[in-house]
């Protein structure tokens, strides 16, 4: 291969994460020409210019956060909504490594607060919130409620949601346009595996966007 075949190959030059954000690995997806972040329960990723950023929740909920003005976005990830102490099985679980959902909505919100949004001019899109184990209690449910009083609470803008069911989901956004895509996964090996929900998601991550896919 020629020197200006490779030059035309490689991806171009782009710009540093957001200060805050640099331990998340940022990837080169070639299929959507532009970074890739993948954040894992318990993170959250900000930024301002045009990325792709992707999760993959079963019982977990993500918001997708966007200053429409100023094309600045983020997308967290939560396990738990708020803590409940030890009598709570799935706390005792998943322990210190938890990210509660009280924790990541402040923090997804005021991180696009100091990137320069402005918080009459957010919306939100939330997603996930799954029964994935019908064996476990509902914490999936628990997790859509706190989200959804959460957001009436402090007078957000949600203009879309694909909360609840039994599947798990994958969800990619663009944090600079607002836009998101999600698919369920609906295959049966997908539901088994949820079992071990931590490991699950990790794996799946890795899976792109495929088949019957929702826009939002």
């Amino acid at each position: 291969m020629s020197l200006l075949a490779d030059r035309r190959s490689a991806p171009p030059i782009h710009a540093p994460a957001l200060p805050g954000f640099e331990h998340l690995r940022r990837y080169w997806d070639p299929t959507q020409a532009c970074m890739t972040v993948k954040v894992l329960p318990g993170e959250f990723y900000v930024s301002a210019q045009h990325e792709l950023v992707t999760t993959v929740l079963g019982s977990c909920v993500a918001a997708c956060i966007h200053d429409a003005r100023r094309g600045i976005g983020g997308m967290n990830h939560f396990m738990l909504p708020e803590p409940r102490g030890e009598r709570d099985g799935w706390s005792s679980t998943v322990g210190r490594a938890a990210r509660y959902g009280s924790d990541a909505m402040e923090q997804l919100i005021n991180a696009i607060l100091i990137a320069g949004g402005q918080r009459a001019d957010l919306q939100v899109k939330i997603f996930g919130g799954g029964r994935v184990l019908a064996q476990l209690t509902d914490i999936g449910q628990r997790n859509i409620d706190f989200v959804q009083r959460y957001i009436a609470a402090e007078k957000l803008n949600l203009c879309a949601s694909d909360l609840g069911d039994v599947y798990p989901r994958q969800v990619q956004f663009f944090p600079d346009s607002g836009r998101a895509r999600v698919r369920l996964l609906r295959r049966h090996d997908d539901v088994a595996l949820v079992a071990d929900e931590p490991g699950y998601l990790k794996r799946l991550a890795n899976d792109p966007i495929k088949g019957e896919v929702e826009l939002f």
